[in-house]
């Protein structure tokens, strides 16, 4: 247990020292797409972000609410590759409170400010799930890596 503890503490750090993932997902063609995000995260490690109903990924999480997502520390050098990549289900917030709650953190997060209140009013607020993580981290060793399922 404490070795999983340790793991899921490095997991953290890394997620809560980025703001941008790439989420993969696939329409109903089996089509898949990326899109990169700004995300927050919560204590159980959800990322949220927000985004128009209209866009790519939100149509093909509206067929179906799994994806794929990796978040990486920029670099240039091999030996400081680190990223987590995931995989899990996606969930629409539309309670007013949480809405409230994550879309204040959010705009704090990223210096909103009311520049853009009403595209956020109008953009929906996803919750994404990691059941499955992978962790890989260069610095350690070249191909370091654990998976953890949850």
């Amino acid at each position: 247990m404490r070795k999983e503890s340790e793991q899921l503490k490095s997991i953290s750090a890394l997620l809560r020292a980025q703001s941008t993932l790439a989420l993969a997902t696939a329409d109903q063609d089996g089509v898949p797409s990326v899109a990169p995000l700004f995300y927050i995260l919560d204590e159980d490690l959800n990322l949220y972000w927000l985004s128009s109903q209209s866009s790519r990924h939100s149509r093909n999480l509206a067929i179906n609410p799994v994806a794929s997502a990796t978040v990486y520390r920029q670099t240039e050098n091999w030996k400081e590759i680190c990223g987590v990549q995931m995989r899990g289900t996606i969930q629409t917030i539309a309670d007013p409170a949480q809405r409230a709650q994550f879309i204040g953190a959010y705009c704090q997060r990223f210096n909103l400010g009311s520049v853009l209140r009403l595209a956020i009013r109008r953009s929906t607020l996803y919750r994404f799930h990691p059941q499955w993580f992978r962790y890989i981290d260069n610095s350690v060793r070249f191909g370091y890596a654990f998976e953890l399922t949850r």
